[in-house]
């Protein structure tokens, strides 16, 4: 592919933040799914003084896509710098730069350039590849406008918690009963509905319908990494009406002949729906302790199921005759 193929676009959007800070909420990647829309999963794979390798999961044009990218950091010039290890289809390479601008009092301009080719420089591809970089652009920069500009109120708005259990089997049945979803209806009672789809092995879109103790019921759309056998991480796409933000993990860790399984939770509260959804006398601390109670009771529910599975698999390996197929 010649240069002439290499296509260019930039986008930018002022801030009304310091820009330190900002630069900051762009160099921590691990904090990308809480700001950035497209973003599912972000995980720092090696740090060698300013260069970073970073694998990123996330939507494009409705398709979850993962890759692997290159990043070097200068924070005195307020840059981050960026290129594709490895693209997927149809992007053939790609790279870009975040660039702030310190404007003093009046905050910073945020440029976020790309330049990529397309596989083939087919007019499909190109096409393609130009519309969701215009969609994620414009998402990630209205993400990182609100992030900035609201740091401290967005802290008192979201909350973080986990619920653990130990579990008597492997962390291989235990996984397998979370990666499993599609077979939540019959198996969770609070699951209604469910649609899954993988067309990538370990990529998954899942679309629930859940129970509440009322009896009413909410649809919930999730975007799902799952990494055999240690965890699964999830973004949800389409949320409940009170929340904002729903990032989870359900986390596999060995200790000795059990395994830990936890159900951890990162959820922002959408203040205005508080009092339509909780009454009018309903604040902030009601709209948190309802959430914390609503998702901790769902996630307990759902590892005492896979408790069960995974317990019942391991009796029965236990029981079975040496040398028997129930055993293996």
């Amino acid at each position: 592919m010649t240069d002439d193929a290499r296509r260019r676009t930039s986008h930018e959007m002022l801030v009304n933040a310091p820009a330190k800070p900002v630069y900051d909420l762009i160099a921590d990647v691990t904090g990308w799914p809480e700001i950035f829309h497209p973003t599912v999963y972000a995980q720092q794979l090696e740090l060698t003084g300013d260069r970073e390798r970073i694998r990123l999961w996330a939507t494009a044009n409705g398709e979850v896509k993962t890759w692997v990218s290159g990043r070097t950091l200068t924070p005195q010039e307020l840059r981050v710098d960026f290129r594709q290890e490895v693209s997927q289809h149809p992007v053939e390479s790609m790279g870009g730069s975040w660039i702030i601008e310190d404007l003093g009092e009046q905050g910073c301009r945020v440029v976020l350039l790309h330049d990529f080719t397309a596989v083939g420089d087919e007019p499909e591809n190109v096409a393609w590849i130009e519309a969701a970089i215009e969609r994620n652009s414009t998402s990630e920069l209205l993400g990182l406008k609100t992030a900035a500009e609201a740091m401290a109120d967005a802290e008192q708005r979201t909350i973080r918690f986990e619920d653990s259990i130990l579990i008597d089997g492997s962390a291989q049945d235990v996984y397998d009963f979370l990666n499993e979803a599609k077979l939540w209806s019959e198996r969770l009672p609070h699951v209604a509905t469910v649609d899954l789809r993988e067309d990538t092995p370990g990529l998954q879109v899942l679309r629930m319908e859940t129970r509440t103790k009322d009896g009413s019921t909410h649809t919930t759309e999730s975007v799902r990494v799952c990494l055999p056998h240690e965890k699964i991480v999830y973004k949800q796409l389409e949320l409940p009406a009170l929340m904002s933000l729903h990032t989870g993990h359900w986390l596999l860790q060995p200790e000795g002949e059990q395994v830990r399984a936890t159900s951890r939770h990162t959820v922002t509260v959408k203040e205005s729906k508080i009092t339509a959804i909780l009454g009018p006398d309903a604040g902030l601390e009601e709209a948190r302790n309802y959430l914390r109670t609503a998702l901790s009771g769902n996630s307990l529910a759902t590892l005492g199921h896979a408790k069960n599975y995974a317990e019942e698999r391991a009796g029965r390996a236990s029981r079975s005759p040496a040398g028997t197929e129930a055993g293996r």
